[in-house]
């Protein structure tokens, strides 16, 4: 097979979802903590479970997501 380059075989073009399999809830919203239920708004590119609650240290969730 000549002329192909450095095309590859199988993908069709398509892409990944990428890390995280996309199953981010936006950018809009709060983070909440799940124990005093003190909300912060969400800052976009830093995932609410990274975020400690201002008032008692907890781990924060994203609104409307229930914690597993």
């Amino acid at each position: 097979m000549r002329g192909l380059g450095n095309r590859s075989f199988g993908g069709g073009g398509r892409r990944g979802m990428g890390r995280g399999g996309g199953a981010g809830a936006g950018p809009g919203g709060n983070c909440v903590c799940p124990q005093c239920g003190t909300k912060v708004p969400h800052q976009p590119g830093v995932p609410c479970f990274q975020v400690k609650c201002p008032q008692c240290g907890t781990n924060m969730v994203r609104e409307g997501i229930t914690p597993l």
